[in-house]
């Protein structure tokens, strides 16, 4: 599906990776970073609540997302236009794997992820006044086994640190990638046919 050229929503990430797809597609974006850091503190609390499964974790972090971004465009007396909001987590198991915080956490996540087959979750929201819908991208990525060497020079080029899960598959850590099983853009952080889809349903009820 082709975007008209009037298409255009808020995003609400700090990712360029993110900007790079959504200019793949052709859908025109303005920028609404969501506060990540102090010292004020992170607009969105990505904690992982007790019990909370992968799943309902990425889900429920895209919404707040989507929400919070909504709020600034109120707040702002900013132009009415969608919120794109998305979250992506590497799960091993049960067990998630957001951004490392620093470079001995990175390397702890990539020696977990070495020689396992693990899960990509990305959950891509769209909101526009009160409709909201959240769709999910899940992929399976097979990593080769993992030297110390590897994960050392891997760490030192810093590329793993504002990934999830440790790192990034459009970048260096393609050479870890044995298998991909899903979205190749769902694992990069923002899976393009479920972001067309809902993109496209938002379109056909008049929203631009």
């Amino acid at each position: 599906m082709l975007f008209a050229k009037n298409t255009r929503v808020y995003l609400a990430s700090r990712s360029p990776r993110r900007r790079e797809l959504l200019r793949q597609i052709g859908v025109a974006f303005e920028y609404l970073p969501l506060r990540e850091r102090l010292p004020r503190g992170p607009d969105v609390d990505e904690s992982v609540l007790p019990g909370e499964s992968p799943e309902v974790y990425v889900r429920r972090v895209s919404l707040a997302k989507a929400n919070t971004g909504w709020s600034l465009v109120a707040e702002r007396g900013l132009a009415k236009l969608p919120v794109l909001a998305a979250d992506t987590t590497v799960c091993l198991g049960d067990t998630i794997y957001g951004k490392p915080t620093d470079t001995v956490d990175a390397a702890r996540i990539l020696a977990k992820l070495s020689g396992t087959v693990h899960k990509v979750l990305t959950a891509v929201t769209l909101r526009f006044e009160r409709n909201m819908e959240t769709a999910l991208s899940v992929s399976t990525v097979r990593f080769r086994a993992l030297s110390e060497d590897d994960i050392r020079r891997y760490v030192d080029t810093g590329e793993p640190m504002d990934k999830a899960g440790a790192y990034g598959i459009q970048g260096l850590a393609a050479v870890f990638i044995e298998e991909l099983q899903g979205s190749y853009t769902g694992v990069m952080g923002l899976p393009l046919y479920e972001t067309a889809e809902l993109l496209t349903r938002f379109s056909a009820t008049g929203v631009r």
